[in-house]
C-alpha cells in the first residue's frame, strides 16, 4: 500500500500543499486510531467510576437505587473495553506499519537516542525546533512505552482485585491472576491500582498540550492525524525517515515558526515512498 497515494479524481491537492511540495502520508492505521480512542474513553470512565468506588460522592435517592453496584458494573465493562483495546494495540506492535511497530518505541538505534536528547532540549528551551519525525519522536515514543507498561500494571492489579471480589469463583481468572495477591498484599495492589489512575490523568494533560504544541510547530496536521490517519510532509522528508530503513541517518529538523520546506536533496518521486512492514 502506498501511504501517500491520493485517490484519483477524489482529492484535489490543497494550494498550500502544491506550493510547499507536501505529500499526504498515511501514518496511523485504523487499528491504532481505534485502540487509541477506546483507551482514552475507557480511562476517563474508569477514573470517574474508580474514584467513586474509592470515595462515593453521589448520594442515591430511593430504596431501589444501588449506585455502588451500578458504578462497579460500569467500571468492569469499561475495564474489559480497556483490555480489548490494549490487546489490539499489542498485536499491532508486530503487525502494524513502521510507525506503529515496537521498534519505533524501543530506543535500540543511535538516531533514536540522538533524537531523544534533541527533543528533551526542545522542552527545556535549549533548542528552538523540535525533533520532527513522521511518526512519534523518540522522546514521545519512549514515554508511550512507559505508559503502556503502566497500563499492563493497571490491568494486572485490576484483574487481581476483580478476582478478589469474586472470591476466586472464576477458575480461569483465579488460575491466571490468583498468584499476584500471594506475592503482594491485596491492599498494596488496591493502592497501586488507585494511584496509577492519577498518573494517567497527569499524562493526559501533558499529552494534549504537547500534541497541540508540536502540531503547531511542525504544521503537519498532527492533531487531525489521530482522526484521519494522515499527516503532511515534504516528500524528501518522508524519504529520509530513519524508521523506514535500517540506516541511521537523522531526519533533518524543521525550523520552528517556518513552513515545511524540502531539504536540499535529490527529489524523490512519490511512487518511491511506499509502505512496508518491518522485518
Amino acid at each position: 500500500m502506498d501511504p501517500i497515494a491520493q485517490p484519483a479524481g477524489r482529492v484535489a491537492p490543497h494550494p498550500i500543499a502544491r506550493e510547499e511540495g507536501l505529500v499526504r502520508v498515511y501514518v496511523w492505521e485504523a487499528p491504532v486510531r481505534i485502540a487509541h480512542w477506546v483507551i482514552v474513553l475507557s480511562i476517563l470512565v474508569l477514573s470517574f467510576t474508580g474514584y467513586y468506588l474509592y470515595n462515593p460522592f453521589i448520594i442515591a435517592r430511593g430504596s431501589r437505587v444501588f449506585m455502588m453496584g451500578t458504578m462497579r458494573f460500569i467500571h468492569e465493562v469499561a475495564a474489559f473495553a480497556f483490555i480489548g483495546a490494549g490487546i489490539v494495540r499489542a498485536y499491532w506492535f508486530f503487525r502494524g506499519n513502521r510507525w506503529a511497530h515496537w521498534r519505533s518505541f524501543v530506543p535500540i538505534r543511535r538516531w533514536q537516542w540522538q533524537g531523544l536528547g534533541e527533543q528533551l532540549q526542545y522542552y527545556l528551551f535549549l533548542r528552538r525546533a523540535p525533533n520532527s519525525q513522521v511518526g512519534h519522536n523518540p522522546l514521545a515514543a519512549i514515554t508511550y512505552l512507559f505508559v503502556y507498561l503502566l497500563m499492563l500494571v493497571e490491568l494486572l492489579t485490576g484483574l487481581a482485585l476483580f478476582n478478589h471480589v469474586l472470591a476466586g469463583q472464576d477458575r480461569l481468572l483465579a488460575l491466571s491472576i490468583g498468584w499476584l495477591p500471594r506475592l503482594i498484599d491485596i491492599q498494596y495492589l488496591r493502592e497501586t491500582h488507585f494511584l496509577i489512575m492519577f498518573a494517567f490523568l497527569a499524562f493526559l494533560v501533558h499529552h494534549v498540550y504537547s500534541a497541540v504544541l508540536i502540531g503547531i510547530e511542525e504544521r503537519s496536521g498532527l492533531m487531525g492525524g489521530i482522526f484521519s490517519g494522515y499527516k503532511f510532509f515534504p516528500s524528501a522528508f518522508v524519504a529520509a525517515d530513519p524508521a523506514r530503513r535500517s540506516g541511521e541517518a537523522q531526519i533533518p529538523a524543521v525550523p520552528a515558526g517556518r513552513s515545511h520546506q524540502a531539504p536540499p536533496a535529490r527529489p524523490v518521486p512519490p511512487t518511491a515512498i511506499r509502505e512496508t512492514n518491518l522485518p
